[in-house]
C-alpha cells in the first residue's frame, strides 16, 4: 500500500494504521470505513490492512477471539495478495492474542521463525511492532533478559519521527520489564517518558496502562502515598473503547497501592471491584488479589484470617516453575508474609519469608545483569544481519549505486558501533558502583567476597564482614521526604569511605543497608570498628528546614571466616542473623557473632 496510485479505501486503512497508537479511537473509525469500502469495492489490499488494524485495536478494546478471529482474516487477505509485510505483521498480532491468552510457549514458536524475515521486509514502526511482539512473547515466557533486549532494540526504530506513538507504548513495556527486574527508578524513567508522549495523543488505554505501571513504581518504592492521584485517574476512565479497554482492570494492583498507603476504605472497595471481575486467573493476578486480601484484613486486626490467606497460595508462590508468574510479584508476596508474620510474633517464618524474598530479590539482580549484556549481543547480531542484508542488496545495483549504498551501510554500522560502544562503557561504569552513594555495589561485593575469603583462607587470616542497617530510615523518608532521605544515604556513605582502611571493601547493599569487607581482622576488632563507626554517625548533624536532624544511628552485626570453611553466602547469612538480634535488641548497636560450629 505505497505510492500515488493507492485508492481512498487503502489511504484510509494506511491512516488508521500510522493513528493505531497515537489515536486509537480514530484509528478504529478509519479502519470500519476502510473495511466496508474495501468490501463494496473488492479492493483486497485495503481489505488486508483494515482487518489489520481491526484486529490489533481489538487486542485493546474487544476480546482475544475476536483479535484473533480478525487477524486471521487478515493475514489470508495478505497471502492472496503476496504480501509478506503483512503478513509478518498480522502473525505478529495473532502471536499476541496467544500469550495474553496463557499460551506463553505457542506464542513465541509462532513468530520468532518470522523474525530474520521480518527484519528484512519490514522498516521502522513496523519492524519496530515484530521486535515489540518478540519481547512480549518472551516477557511472558520469564525470560526477562531477552524481552529487554528486544525492547530497546524496537526502541531504536520507533521514535517519534517514525513511530506514530509507538514509542510511547514501548516505553511503557520498557517500564513493565524493568519492575519485573526490580529495578524501579529506571521503570519509573521510562514510565515518565511514556506519560510525556502519551500527553499528545488519544489513547487512554495507553494511558492507563503507563499510570498503572507508575502506580507499581511508586508502590514499590515505599510512596505508595504519592499513588493516589493516579489510582483515581484509572478508575476515572471509562471501562470500554474510550477508556480502559477491554483487558483486565489491575484493580488488585489498585488495591494494593491504596492499602499500603492506609487508605483502608479505598483499598476495600478496589478488591471487591477486582474479586467481582471476571479474569483469566493469571498466576500474577491470583498472587496480587491474596496480597490484596491479605493487608486489608491485617488492617481490620483479622490477622489470622490475613496469615491464612496468604498460606492458601504459599505453595504457587515458591514455585519458580509457573509459567506467567513474574519475580516482582513473588518478591511482594513473601514481603507482605514476612510483615505479617512478624506482626503476629511468628519470628521464625518471618525470617525464613524475608530469605525467601531475599533470594527472588537475587534472581532480579542477577536477570537485570545479564539482561544489560543480552541487549548489547543481540544488537551485535542484528548489526550483523543488517550488514549481510544491505551487502546483497549493494550486489544488485550497478557499481555506482552499491558503492553509495555500502558508504550509507558503513555510517550505520559507525554509529551502530559507537552506541554499542557507548552502551559497553555505560555497563562498565554501572557493574560495579552504586550511582547514589558512590560506594560499591552488590554485584562488586558478589564478586569480591569468594575472592577475599579464598584469600584469607590461604593466608590463615581472619576475614571479618559487617552488615549495617540505618536505623528507622523509613520514618526519615515518611518525615522529610526522599529527597533527604537520599542526602542522609549519601552523607552515610562518604562517612564509611572516609572511616575504611585502604583495604577494606564499602558497599551499598541495598536501600538503607551497607556492608562492609575487613580483610585480616577478627570479628572483635571489626565490632570495635563499627563501634566508631556508629559514634561517629550519632555526632553528625543536617540542618533541614530550619530543623536539625541529629542523634541518628544504625544497627550492625558482625561476623569473622574464623572457624568452619564456610561459603560466602553462609557468612552473610551470619551476620544478617546478627544484624537481625541488634535490631530485635532495640537497634543502635553493633552485634559481634561466631560462625555455627562445623557438622
Amino acid at each position: 500500500m505505497t505510492g500515488s496510485r493507492a485508492t481512498r479505501p487503502q489511504g484510509l486503512a494506511r491512516r488508521a494504521w500510522q493513528l493505531l497508537h497515537a489515536d486509537a479511537p480514530t484509528a478504529g473509525r478509519l479502519a470500519e470505513q476502510a473495511l466496508a469500502l474495501a468490501l463494496k469495492n473488492a479492493d483486497g489490499p485495503a481489505e488486508a490492512w483494515a482487518r489489520l488494524v481491526r484486529g490489533y485495536h481489538r487486542l485493546n478494546f474487544g476480546t482475544l477471539a475476536d483479535a484473533a478471529d480478525e487477524l486471521c482474516r487478515a493475514r489470508a487477505c495478505f497471502d492472496a495478495q503476496s504480501d509478506r509485510a503483512g503478513h509478518i505483521l498480522a502473525v505478529a498480532g495473532f502471536a499476541r492474542t496467544l500469550w495474553r491468552g496463557g499460551r506463553y510457549r505457542e506464542a513465541i514458536d509462532t513468530v520468532l521463525p518470522l523474525r530474520d524475515e521480518g527484519l528484512r521486509v519490514l522498516r521502522h514502526a513496523q519492524r519496530s511492532v515484530l521486535l515489540n511482539t518478540i519481547a512480549g512473547c518472551y516477557s511472558a515466557n520469564g525470560d526477562s533478559e531477552r524481552a529487554f533486549a528486544y525492547m530497546y532494540e524496537a526502541l531504536r526504530d520507533a521514535g517519534p519521527a517514525h513511530g506514530h506513538g509507538l514509542d510511547a507504548v514501548l516505553h511503557c513495556n520498557l517500564s513493565n520489564e524493568l519492575l519485573q527486574l526490580g529495578d524501579f527508578e529506571e521503570a519509573l524513567r521510562q514510565v515518565e517518558q511514556g506519560l510525556g508522549r502519551s500527553a499528545r495523543m488519544n489513547n487512554p488505554f495507553l494511558r492507563s496502562v503507563l499510570l498503572i505501571n507508575r502506580i507499581i513504581c511508586l508502590t514499590e518504592m515505599g510512596r505508595a502515598a504519592e499513588a493516589l492521584d493516579d489510582v483515581q485517574a484509572v478508575l476515572a476512565l471509562a471501562p470500554d473503547e474510550s477508556g480502559r479497554g477491554g483487558n483486565a482492570k489491575h484493580f488488585e494492583t489498585l488495591a494494593i497501592a491504596a492499602l499500603a498507603a492506609d487508605d483502608g476504605p479505598l483499598g476495600e472497595r478496589l478488591l471487591a471491584l477486582a474479586e467481582a471481575s471476571p479474569g483469566a486467573g493469571l498466576p500474577d493476578e491470583r498472587l496480587e488479589r491474596v496480597v490484596a486480601q491479605a493487608l486489608l484484613a491485617h488492617q481490620q486486626q483479622r490477622l489470622p484470617h490475613a496469615l491464612q490467606a496468604l498460606a492458601d497460595e504459599r505453595t504457587l508462590a515458591a514455585d519458580d516453575g509457573v509459567a506467567g508468574l513474574s519475580l516482582r510479584v513473588r518478591c511482594q508476596f513473601f514481603h507482605c508474609a514476612s510483615v505479617l508474620h512478624e506482626s503476629a510474633g511468628e519470628t521464625r517464618q518471618a525470617l525464613a519469608d524475608l530469605r525467601q524474598w531475599q533470594s527472588l530479590h537475587l534472581q532480579q539482580a542477577q536477570r537485570a545483569s545479564r539482561a544489560r549484556y543480552q541487549a548489547a549481543a543481540l544488537h551485535t547480531e542484528l548489526l550483523r544481519l543488517q550488514h549481510r542484508l544491505e551487502e546483497n542488496d549493494a550486489r544488485r545495483r550497478d557499481t555506482e549505486r552499491a558503492r553509495a549504498a555500502l558508504a550509507e551501510a558503513n555510517s550505520r554500522l559507525a554509529r551502530r558501533v559507537d552506541e554499542a560502544q557507548a552502551l559497553q562503557e555505560a555497563l562498565r561504569r554501572q557493574a560495579t558502583r552504586d550511582a547514589l552513594t558512590g560506594l560499591f555495589n552488590r554485584r562488586h561485593l558478589d564478586d569480591t567476597l569468594p575472592q577475599l575469603l579464598a584469600q584469607a583462607r590461604r593466608a590463615a587470616e581472619p576475614l571479618a564482614l559487617a552488615l549495617i542497617d540505618l536505623d528507622h530510615f523509613k520514618s526519615v523518608n515518611d518525615r522529610f521526604g526522599h529527597d533527604v532521605g537520599d542526602q542522609l544515604l549519601v552523607a552515610f556513605g562518604r562517612l564509611l569511605a572516609r572511616s575504611v582502611r585502604a583495604g577494606d571493601i564499602a558497599c551499598r547493599y541495598g536501600g538503607e543497608e551497607f556492608c562492609l569487607l575487613l580483610p585480616a581482622t577478627g570479628g572483635l576488632a571489626a565490632q570495635r570498628l563499627v563501634d566508631g563507626l556508629l559514634q561517629r554517625w550519632r555526632r553528625e548533624a543536617f540542618e533541614l528546614d530550619g530543623l536539625t536532624l541529629q542523634g541518628l544511628s544504625f544497627s550492625a552485626g558482625v561476623v569473622d571466616s574464623d572457624g568452619p570453611a564456610l561459603e560466602p553466602a553462609a557468612l552473610l547469612r551470619a551476620a544478617d542473623q546478627a544484624l537481625l538480634m541488634a535490631k530485635q535488641l532495640g537497634r543502635n548497636r553493633v552485634l559481634q557473632t561466631a560462625l555455627p560450629a562445623a557438622a
